[in-house]
């Protein structure tokens, strides 16, 4: 029982969702008697391009990307595709982005699973070559990979309609907070139960700027939190500034996860404005969090987080929400109950994990 897991900057997480699952998958299957293999990108330049190490009984396989952005990641993963040739086992392929050097994989007759992730081409940050080459490698990884992998419900109707495979829909999953130090609130001047939390990129298909507009309306002694890098030369980052009023605060990017988890767990609720995607990991830690939620309006969103929370599509909505969750602690509490109530039925690692492993020792006797 072999597996290599390709597509990911490499464990332990540090990075994005992919990341978490792929840390989370390794450990778990190491621990149920597989040999488990993650290529990871060394960005310091500490490892050879193809040394290996091993890390809580996980071979990790290095290599460096030599130039910074996409380029960079394009190379990086065209090695990982050359060098898994020669492994054993079967592959698992996190996000299509580079789908197309799986034709290498399919031409040595490996067996490949592929998570589709979202509907990268449908993101408005990118300009058309990126759209072309995400679209054209969605196709590519759908018909290419033995069993597609779906992380919502939405997302498995997609893929189903680009190919003629029937792919297994498995969400993202994370951890349940039950409890959190209350310190790193004072560091922000906040009270617990008394502030929203936002932890996004700050784009406007995460909808930061209406979010924003409509904390406007929050009522003395309610503040918004919005987790995230700014940049001064970035349009649209001035412009979710400028619309911010006193009650909105600006910490910048946070990554130590248990200050996300404190900042997530004491909040009143979480804002997630994203519009595009499937199962969002920063959507389901909320879950886990037993937040309430404020989400964007759309089937995605909505499948997520339950028919129990909050939904807005303008400023104004996300105002009018806001206020009566300021107000409403019975619905509040409602919603939060709720979420944990769904972490628990659909999100728990234990449960994603599990499904993982039957599916790939599935993959394995068809090898």
């Amino acid at each position: 029982m072999h597996l290599n897991i390709i597509g990911t900057r490499g464990v332990p997480a540090a990075h994005g969702g992919f990341e978490t699952f792929a840390d989370h998958l390794s450990r778990y299957l190491v621990k149920k008697g597989w040999s488990v293999n993650v290529y990871c990108q060394d960005d310091d330049g500490v490892f050879s391009d193809g040394e290996q190490d091993m890390w809580e009984g996980v071979k990790r396989t290095h290599f460096q990307a030599k130039r910074s952005g996409p380029v960079g990641t394009m190379a990086f993963d065209l090695k990982c595709i050359k060098h898994v040739l020669k492994e054993p086992g079967i592959d698992l392929v996190l996000g299509y982005n580079t789908a197309i050097f799986c034709v290498f994989e399919r031409f040595k007759g490996r067996r490949i699973l592929m998570n589709m992730d979202g509907i990268e081409w449908k993101r408005s940050k990118w300009g058309i070559v990126p759209k072309v080459w995400f679209y054209l490698n969605e196709l590519i990884g759908a018909n290419i990979a033995h069993l597609p992998i779906a992380d919502h419900p939405e997302i498995a109707r997609h893929v189903r309609s680009r190919c003629i495979k029937n792919p297994v829909m498995i969400p993202y999953g994370s951890d349940e907070i039950t409890s959190a130090p209350t310190e790193c609130l004072k560091a922000h001047d906040l009270e617990p139960n008394r502030y929203f939390v936002s932890i996004a990129r700050i784009e406007p298909e995460n909808s930061i700027l209406e979010l924003v507009q409509g904390a406007k309306s929050l009522p003395d002694g309610f503040k918004m939190m919005v987790l995230g890098k700014f940049k001064q030369e970035n349009a649209y980052h001035n412009a979710v500034k400028a619309a911010a009023g006193p009650a909105v605060v600006f910490p910048g990017a946070i990554y130590d996860p248990e200050i996300v988890q404190a900042l997530r767990y004491h909040a009143r609720a979480y804002l997630h404005g994203h519009q595009v995607g499937g199962t969002n990991p920063s959507l389901v830690e909320a879950l886990g969090a037993g937040n309430a939620v404020l989400a964007h309006d759309n089937k995605f969103n909505r499948w997520t987080a339950g028919p129990e929370q909050f939904f807005f599509s303008t400023a104004l909505d996300a105002a009018q929400h806001m206020i009566r969750m300021c107000q409403d602690s019975d619905a509040v509490q409602a919603a939060q109950r709720a979420a944990r109530a769904r972490h628990q039925a659909h999100f728990t690692w234990e449960h994603i994990l599990g499904t993982y492993e039957e599916v790939l020792m599935e993959q394995m006797h068809k090898a």
